[in-house]
């Protein structure tokens, strides 16, 4: 008797094989619902990380445990300590940026659910007083239906709490690298919301990390307004 006949993977949809026990009826629910062919597919960002960004340390692209990039990043004091850290699960790879554009762009919101317990381990790890997705202007909220930061923070048992407001823009996907970089500031505090951030510890939630632009300009706005301290978890880097 199969007593989990039914379970079906939530990114390819093939139906999910377990070895049965009484140990794993009981919990069942905890377990994270994606097939082992999916998982062999998703890679996990492991060896030695970059301190602040999490990528994979290369030869000759690093300085000690930071990344060229970070360094470049913290040298600057316009945005020196803005972000402590920012922890990613998965390259991003072909199979994730499918699975991420279906989640983003086809409205698969269940799709969140497939990384629940990574992203619960990332951001448990992370102390937070308060996860904060990072926000979409109205048109884009608009035109997907729902926040997928938001839908990543609610996968992980989390509360997300909006703390941020959006301008419209062009999308990230279409900017190059150094338009990205050279961002201009898109995000406004929540008026309501200024007196929640005031010596709070705030875990910012996206789903990518590519430059850092984006989390480094949501960080600058919520350091300025007291928080105590910024980082971020990402699904991918």
């Amino acid at each position: 008797m199969d007593l989990f006949a039914g379970e079906y993977c939530l990114l390819c949809n093939a139906e999910v094989g377990h070895e049965t026990s009484w140990t794993s009826v009981f919990l069942r629910s905890s377990r994270t619902q994606v097939c082992a062919v999916c998982q062999n597919k998703l890679k996990l960002l492991e060896g030695e990380l970059c301190q602040r960004c999490g990528r994979v340390l290369e030869p000759g692209y690093r300085e000690g445990r930071v990344c060229y990039d970070c360094l470049r990043w913290e040298n600057d004091p316009e945005w020196q300590g803005l972000l402590s850290f920012n922890a990613s699960i998965y390259h991003y790879n072909n199979f994730l940026k499918e699975v991420i554009a279906r989640f983003k762009y086809r409205g698969d919101y269940a799709l969140a659910m497939a990384f629940s317990a990574q992203l619960r381990e990332k951001t448990l790890g992370a102390e937070a007083d308060l996860l904060v997705p990072v926000p979409l202007s109205e048109e884009r909220l608009y035109e997907r239906g729902f926040n997928q930061s938001e839908a990543l923070i609610s996968a992980a048992g989390g509360e997300p709490v909006n703390l941020l407001s959006r301008v419209h823009g062009e999308k990230q996907s279409k900017k190059t690298r150094a338009d990205r970089i050279h961002l201009p500031q898109v995000f406004q505090i929540i008026p309501d919301m200024v007196e929640s951030i005031q010596g709070k510890r705030i875990v910012l939630v996206d789903d990518i990390y590519t430059t850092g632009s984006t989390l480094r300009h949501a960080a600058k706005m919520l350091r300025a307004h007291g928080a105590e301290s910024v980082c971020s978890v990402t699904l991918a880097r």
